[in-house]
């Protein structure tokens, strides 16, 4: 809806949902509600968003997401929506510098840090990028201040959030150990910046979120390099029981390259691939999955993975990551539109882990009608991890997930 009849003014409606069905082979001892499942089988809905967004003067910028992830059959019922970003920014210097605040994703280390869901080229976002989620952030939005802004090619975003308390968090961070953890002490803030050099089209950075791939429509080129920091905020013990804080340091580098390859035909490649560094401190590991279908192990025969499809996603150490897919030709199936097959894995190297962590997912996106109606199926294979007698965590086996997704998106 434009406001002013030179439509530099409007507001905009958009919405997002997202429909999983699902076959997961479990890891080993994983229990549903007491209850051994050596596979299980659902229907959950991975998100539903709203979006409200407009620009609603000349220098005035608003944007409210509101929403709910990963509902499924064991969630809590009739709960779970809530805002993802409330922010309004105001332009200081036209496309070179807005300054904005409130519950807000202007984050770094890198690219997809956030993402704009409705545009995935694969089924989901790498879950390592989001690096706090839900630990000290509202899926992955703080409540802070920010900058963003273009100087010629040079796409930039500063933000500056004071994270929430760790006793909130869903699920708990582990206990203060001998591995570190997030703190439960007061807070310092949190500090993230992400640059990206965009050599050809210029991407739009009217909202926090990236876009996956553009099917097509741009011909993008960047390298990107960020940053997250904030003071004391993980703490381990000792040998001798002393309590040792320290700052976390996340570091990544990457690049993102979307383009035709037969404008004609409707052909186009898109590739994405980085470098991440992250520093939890020692010993940090995170098992997480997306929309766990299970909820309990059986201690005697379990993995060190957790239940359902859990796996060490993050922690201290380095991971190299990266995704491609290509657009088929435009009406390859007729009415029925096209296809746009893609493939992704994480390779990590955690610290705490004797072998390296390594994810695959490959998949086919069915564009009825480009990411407005569109099918997804995926294959994941992940690694299952045992710990020894001797303490060492070593991968021991794998497992697999398939998904069959349904998007709708306007």
């Amino acid at each position: 809806m434009y406001l002013t009849a030179d439509s530099a003014t409007f507001l905009k409606l958009n919405f997002v949902a997202q429909v999983w069905a699902r076959y997961n082979d479990s890891n080993p001892g994983t229990t549903v509600n007491g209850e051994l499942a050596s596979s299980t089988t659902d229907v959950g809905i991975r998100r539903a968003r709203l979006v409200l967004s407009g620009q609603l003067t000349p220098r005035v910028y608003m944007f409210v997401q509101f929403g709910q992830n990963s509902f499924s059959y064991l969630s809590p019922r009739k709960a779970g929506a809530f805002f993802h970003d409330i922010t309004v920014d105001y332009a200081v210097v036209k496309k070179a510098l807005s300054l904005g605040a409130g519950l807000n994703g202007w984050n770094g280390p890198s690219r997809y840090a956030n993402s704009s869901v409705s545009s995935l080229l694969t089924l989901d976002t790498p879950l390592f990028q989001e690096t706090t989620n839900d630990v000290n952030d509202q899926q992955v939005r703080k409540l802070g201040v920010y900058a963003k802004g273009k100087l010629g090619k040079l796409d930039y975003r500063l933000a500056i959030g004071k994270p929430f308390v760790t006793q909130t968090a869903s699920p708990a961070p582990d206990p203060l150990g001998r591995n570190s953890t997030f703190s439960t002490l007061n807070p310092h803030a949190e500090t993230h910046g992400y640059l990206m050099y965009q050599f050809l089209d210029q991407e739009s950075d009217a909202a926090a979120s990236n876009v996956g791939s553009y099917l097509g429509r741009k011909r993008v080129f960047n390298i990107g390099a960020g940053f997250v920091h904030q003071g004391n905020a993980m703490w381990h013990t000792t040998a001798t029981g002393d309590t040792i804080s320290q700052a976390l340091n996340l570091l990544a580098a990457d690049v993102f390259y979307d383009a035709p390859v037969n404008a004609a035909k409707g052909t186009a490649v898109t590739a994405y691939g980085g470098y991440y560094h992250y520093d939890f401190g020692p010993g940090y590991l995170k098992n997480a999955s997306a929309m766990n279908p299970a909820n309990g192990v059986k201690s005697s025969v379990g993995s060190f993975n957790g239940p359902g499809n859990s796996y060490p996603s993050l922690g201290t150490g380095h991971v190299l990551y990266a995704q491609a897919g290509y657009l088929l030709p435009r009406g390859l199936l007729g009415s029925y539109g096209t296809l746009q097959p893609y493939a992704s894995t994480q390779y990590a190297r955690y610290d705490r882990l004797a072998d390296p962590m390594v994810l695959t997912n490959l998949g086919v996106n069915w564009l009825l009608y480009g990411n407005t109606s569109k099918l997804t199926f995926n294959y994941q294979n992940r690694p299952v991890f045992t710990a020894q007698h001797n303490g060492d965590i070593t991968a021991t086996d794998r497992k697999g997930e398939y998904v069959l997704q349904y998007q709708v998106a306007f």
